[in-house]
């Protein structure tokens, strides 16, 4: 779990996060929307609530966290009952919006340039560079188009896939303690870093 959060905090750092009003390139859109959480970021005497508000409406806007969690539990999502499935979607998005909010904040001017594109049909990958005083970071983007918008269902950084990384932790977890011993650690997981972010602010 620990090794999972430190990699997904990399990953959330840059991810894109506001709603298209057309079905633009999926580069367009995450340009967009990085542009969208930066101005947030950036807005003068914005209230911390407010400001958080606001990154998570954007979040909650980018990702498609029900493709999501179909290929993090993949075989074990068809042993799940409906009960199962709704839970772990919300627990799944609540764990890294909590990362991420966290993480987000503490962002420092990093530059993304935009390396390549590639489309086939409703599938997208979207190649990035992340570029700081001191290091390059890649980092490439799956995206599903859902209407007119192209929702995250992936990242990987550094050719770690945050779904993959999930898959492997969430699979042993559900073979030896079933699928009600994984929500229960992903509720504390999620609780203890809302918990670690509370003692920040103070």
């Amino acid at each position: 779990m620990k090794k999972i959060t430190s990699t997904i905090v990399g990953i959330l750092l840059i991810l894109g996060l506001n709603a298209p009003i057309h079905a633009a390139a999926p580069t367009d859109q995450l340009k967009k929307s990085l542009d969208g959480v930066i101005d947030v970021l950036r807005e003068q005497g914005l209230d911390r609530e407010v400001r958080r508000e606001k990154i998570r409406v954007l979040f909650r806007e980018r990702f498609d966290f029900k493709v999501m969690s179909r290929r993090v539990l993949a075989r074990n999502w068809k042993e799940a009952t409906p009960d199962i499935q709704d839970r772990f979607v919300i627990l799944f998005a609540d764990l890294l919006e909590a990362t991420y909010i966290g993480r987000i904040e503490e962002y420092s001017d990093e530059r993304v340039d935009y390396i390549k594109e590639r489309i086939k049909e409703k599938r997208a990958i979207i190649n990035t560079m992340i570029v700081t005083k001191s290091v390059e970071i890649p980092i490439n983007y799956k995206l599903t188009l859902t209407g007119d918008k192209w929702l995250v269902y992936d990242v990987v950084i550094e050719e770690v896939s945050l779904v993959r990384s999930f898959r492997s932790s969430y699979s042993e977890i559900v073979k030896k303690e079933g699928f009600e011993g994984l929500l229960a650690k992903m509720e504390d997981k999620a609780e203890e870093l809302k918990s670690t972010d509370g003692k920040k602010k103070k």
